[in-house]
């Protein structure tokens, strides 16, 4: 007789999200020469093009900032992504698809320019502010 087969357990949300960092860490080592010293050049490069792009993409459901609360409180806002978990681990789900558990997101998939300048984004709202 065979044994029946157990419905699969849904996995608990911090484990979807070290699955993202792992398969993330995968990908970003193939991002890892614009970490060697590749220099960024022009208007549309580094943090202020990931600005643009995140205030397109993302922010009707993402606090962007370095202030404020996510319109969806399911979404996380970016600047504790940054804090929370290595920003190369985020290359490989923004080349990919960020899928995650939320049937409300979308799945985006960037290119690597754009995926550098939203992680220079990214880094830059997660560092705290300077204090005089």
């Amino acid at each position: 007789m065979i044994a029946p087969i157990d419905k699969p357990k849904r996995l608990h949300p911090a484990t979807w999200w070290l699955a993202l960092a792992l398969l993330a860490a995968a990908i970003a080592l193939l991002f890892m020469p614009r970490a060697a010293g590749a220099q960024r050049a022009g208007p549309d490069a580094g943090a202020g093009r990931g600005e643009m792009l995140v205030e397109q993409k993302c922010a009707r459901c993402h606090a962007i900032g370095r202030l404020g609360t996510s319109p969806n409180p399911k979404a996380p806002p970016f600047r504790d992504v940054g804090r929370n978990y290595p920003l190369d681990h985020l290359a490989e789900a923004l080349a990919e698809g960020i899928v995650t558990g939320d049937n409300d997101m979308p799945e985006f998939k960037f290119d690597p320019r754009d995926i550098s300048a939203i992680l220079d984004y990214i880094a830059d709202i997660s560092t705290p502010p300077r204090r005089k």
